[in-house]
């Protein structure tokens, strides 16, 4: 009778031990997650991002598959940009697959996605993988570029959409724009 009583009050013990490690650790991981300014909607679940992971990969390489590192950081950038500016999806993949409507026209916010051509070219499988490990360097690792900070928007160095925005920079062969209109000086010929 008095082992059962024993074997009882273990039993009991080991249950209170064990809940309050599991209220403590659950404590710890919640008070990690504020602290580092995670909440439940920032978590999402491997697949999702590994698909993030592939869209940003294959603009990445769509637009900026043969630039140099900086390069194909600042494309990958702009689409992180996107996603914390109201005026776009709040999702990588979302970005990427942007389509508006203009004048009753389809228009992609990437144009390598409209265009059936390019995405029927055979992919250099070296420049690929040079794309793959900047995406997971800037989506995993939260790389950044300061001079990108604001980049919004970017084109090839070989046309002129006459864009009324802030120019930024240029780097290999993009140049690029925050989101605000470009101001100019109305007393610069004076």
């Amino acid at each position: 009778m008095e082992k059962t009583i024993r074997l009882a009050f273990l039993v009991v013990g080991l249950l209170l031990v064990s809940l309050a490690v599991s209220a403590i650790t659950e404590n710890k991981f919640q008070n990690l997650k504020e602290s580092n300014g995670l909440y439940n909607e920032d978590i999402i679940s491997i697949k999702e991002r590994e698909k993030e992971l592939a869209c940003l990969t294959i603009n990445i390489y769509r637009e900026a598959g043969h630039e140099h590192f900086e390069g194909k950081v600042a494309v990958a950038q702009v689409v992180m940009n996107r996603t914390q500016n109201e005026n776009f999806p709040k999702d990588v993949c979302g970005v990427v697959y942007q389509k508006n409507v203009v004048m009753q026209k389809v228009v992609c916010q990437f144009s390598w996605f409209c265009d059936a051509s390019v995405k029927a070219r055979p992919i250099n499988q070296e420049a690929y993988e040079e794309s793959y490990a900047v995406a997971k360097k800037v989506l995993l690792e939260k790389f950044r570029l300061d001079v990108m900070k604001d980049a919004l928007y970017y084109h090839a160095d070989y046309v002129n959409p006459q864009w009324n925005k802030e120019f930024i920079g240029k780097i290999g062969h993009h140049k690029f724009y925050s989101g605000n209109k470009k101001v100019t000086n109305r007393y610069a010929k004076l």
